[in-house]
């Protein structure tokens, strides 16, 4: 290159000016008559990436030891298909190398320069008009840099920089170092640019079109972008090529780090820009994919199936190749094939999944595994968890995640990326889950039997199995409104009291006072009908510290039988929830179920602020009211001992209780939420005191001790 080239380059100070950019780009859409090639320009894209990383961002005459391994390019370049690519562009990428430096070499200044290589590039789409640009630069930054890492070791690079008069600057590499981190940068963003242009060029069409929004704004940006980096690649070459046999000249005059900085900052607004842009994009081309995954997942589950196996696998996406369930027996990763064609119960829960719920499952299970040859233990569970993919599954859901599957003794998916969005919505709008655990039951060939299963496991445990809503109706049918319904498995020693015909006295509450006076009250009417008591305490629902120390002194006073564990009280009334639920789902009416109306009683009970007391034996009498009232009514023994004798005593209890009742009264019923929400509610609840409706809230509730 002439000096006079060069001088005349360095004097015009507008030579890269970023100013009148509209009609720029117009110019550039004026350069443009693709012929309809169609070409994957990532192959290229990759060298050129690979180009740029292995030259030394510092500045020359810094020799990096990593750089000076000779390595193979990678494999993905090895390909005859990749050679074939070469062939076609390698000639435009070395006309476009040579139409740089001929034009810098005249002084022509970067505008002109550009228009020139879009002109050389006229036939090719966007991308890879951004792309053979890059390229070129890439081979002539290469280039340079090479002779620079090589130059101290290599007697030819050094006999080439000697006839390029390099060794004078890069004696002054210190004075270089500032053009060069400015070079790093703006080489990093054009990168960027370009695959985000090459990404857009790539996108699948099935899902995203040229007309769609997100699309057409980029399309109308691509332009201006492949104008502005093709001009930074035709500045960086300048800024290369200005070293060669320019010497000490070139360093003391300039060292053009405004125009530099000028580009880094336009391309790096453009980088955003795109960016943005491209996951606006990726954001419909996912939307777009989960709608159409989701509507697979409906034909699916709505075909018919010789086993599980499509069901399942459409469940739980396996990933890289591994396999996509954890036994939680054998603590190892297991192939979905070991559940072929077997019952399999789908534990659905987020991440929060309540340790009670935890234990009782895993007791139940448990229980299966002791003789697995049994009609009942004919069955496998795998937890599903269900994430919130709005934010990021960090190192702190991670721990969460792991240290609650740890503690599952059946199977769980692998990770919970394996649960794709599509299967999530299916969940959540199919099943209805929200924030409660369910189980969904799924038979040997993979069909839904039971879409929430969890309350008949809950009511009836094992015995429950297949756990379909034909054996749930059976189940029902098979019922009545009886102690043994209420609690027999609550604690093993209900049995043996059932057995021996004793009567049996569930009661709770908080108040201490009242329990004391209760249960005295109780076994001195017990002593005197001669009768044989036994009384629990199953104090409240959610219980806390209260009942708690309840239980404590209870046990202390040897004032009645409390459960072993508090997680037990806390499955009683639980266990009576799923009752009402159960029977909500069989679309039972309060008004002519017994049992619905029994149920209800019981949770209005819990749901006041006082005691309270169920007193009945195996069969199907039963006596209940609130705490003075069924106080007041033992109280009153003396006043209906006759009619206990002739009629017996629950259902002499049962009218004395009854002729107590008054008209002032405040009752209150907390239900919990269906799966199908509030609505699905019944719309009129009767008192189970006076039979008028009750009127209906809605309340919110936060319980934590």
């Amino acid at each position: 290159m002439e000096l006079s080239s060069m001088s005349h380059v360095r004097s015009n100070p507008h030579m890269f000016s970023t100013s009148g950019g509209k009609a720029m780009e117009k110019q550039i859409e004026a350069t443009h008559e693709p012929v309809g090639i169609e070409i994957s320009m990532k192959p290229i894209l990759d060298i050129v990436e690979d180009i740029f990383h292995r030259a030394s961002p510092t500045a020359p005459g810094t020799v990096q030891g990593a750089h000076m391994q000779v390595d193979a390019l990678s494999e993905r370049a090895l390909h005859s298909s990749f050679d074939e690519l070469v062939d076609l562009l390698s000639v435009y990428i070395n006309r476009i190398s040579c139409e740089i430096a001929y034009r810098l070499s005249i002084g022509e200044d970067a505008h002109s320069t550009t228009l020139a290589v879009a002109h050389v590039v006229k036939s090719y789409s966007w991308d890879a008009k951004v792309v053979l640009a890059l390229a070129a630069f890439a081979m002539t930054y290469g280039e340079f840099l090479l002779v620079v890492q090589l130059y101290t070791t290599n007697p030819l690079a050094k006999g080439i920089a000697l006839l390029k008069q390099m060794p004078e600057v890069l004696a002054r590499a210190d004075l270089l170092k500032p053009k060069f981190d400015t070079l790093a940068n703006l080489i990093n963003a054009m990168l960027v640019v370009a695959k985000c242009i090459v990404e857009f060029k790539e996108l699948p069409s099935q899902y995203i079109s040229p007309e769609d929004p997100e699309m057409s704004s980029a399309n109308s940006d691509i332009p201006s972008a492949v104008y502005w980096t093709i001009r930074s690649t035709v500045v960086c070459a300048s800024q290369i090529i200005g070293l060669v046999g320019m010497g000490h000249e070139f360093i003391s005059s300039t060292t053009d780090a405004w125009e530099l900085s000028s580009l880094v900052h336009n391309i790096n607004n453009i980088c955003s820009d795109l960016m943005e842009k491209l996951k606006r994009c990726r954001q419909r081309i996912n939307e777009r994919k989960d709608i159409e995954a989701y509507q697979t997942l409906l034909r699916i589950f709505d075909a018919i199936h010789i086993d599980n196996m499509k069901i399942l696998k459409v469940l739980i996406y396996a990933k890289d190749g591994q396999p996509p369930l954890w036994d939680g027996t054998t603590k190892q990763r297991v192939r979905i094939e070991l559940l072929r064609r077997k019952s399999v119960l789908l534990l659905i829960s987020d991440l929060e999944l309540p340790d009670q719920e935890l234990l009782i499952l895993e007791h139940m299970y448990n229980e299966s595994r002791v003789q697995p040859t049994r009609v009942e233990s004919q069955y496998e569970v795998i937890w599903i968890p269900v994430i919130d993919r709005s934010t990021p599954f960090d190192d702190t859901k991670r721990k969460q995640f792991e240290s609650l599957q740890a503690t599952m003794p059946w199977y769980s998916v692998g990770h919970p990326s394996m649960i794709e969005p599509a299967v999530v919505r299916y969940i959540k709008e199919v099943w209805g889950f929200s924030k409660k655990p369910l189980i969904v039951v799924l038979d040997p060939q993979g069909r839904v039997v039971n879409p929430n299963a969890i309350h008949m496991m809950f009511i009836w445990g094992n015995s429950a199995f297949p756990f379909t809503k034909i054996r749930e109706e059976a189940l029902w049918k098979e019922e009545t409104w009886r102690i043994e319904l209420l609690a027999d498995s609550i604690d093993p020693s209900m049995i043996n009291w059932l057995t021996d015909g004793k009567l049996i006295c569930l009661y709770g509450g908080e108040d201490m006072d009242w329990i004391r006076k209760f249960t005295t009250t109780a076994r001195g009417v017990a002593q005197t009908a001669n009768i044989i008591l036994e009384m629990l305490y199953m104090g409240k629902s959610n219980p806390k510290e209260k009942v708690r120390k309840n239980m404590t002194t209870i046990q202390r006073e040897n004032i009645s039988h409390v459960l072993p564990d508090v997680s037990l009280i806390w499955f009683f009334w639980v266990r009576l929830e799923s009752m009402w639920h159960s029977r909500v789902q069989h679309g039972v009416t309060l008004e002519n179920d017994q049992i619905m109306q029994e149920i209800m009683t019981m949770l209005s009970f819990d749901g006041s602020d006082q005691g309270w007391a169920v007193i009945g034996r195996g069969s199907d009498e039963m006596a209940r009211a609130k705490a003075e009232t069924i106080l007041k009514s033992l109280e009153e023994y003396t006043a209906w001992e006759a009619v206990a004798a002739e009629k017996g005593f629950i259902p002499a209890l049962n009218d004395h209780i009854q002729g107590l009742r008054t008209e002032h009264h405040c009752n209150r019923l907390i239900l919990p939420e269906t799966s199908a929400g509030i609505g699905s509610i019944h719309e009129r609840v009767v008192c189970f005191e006076c039979g008028k409706p009750m009127e209906k809230l809605f309340m919110y509730r936060c319980c934590a001790d």
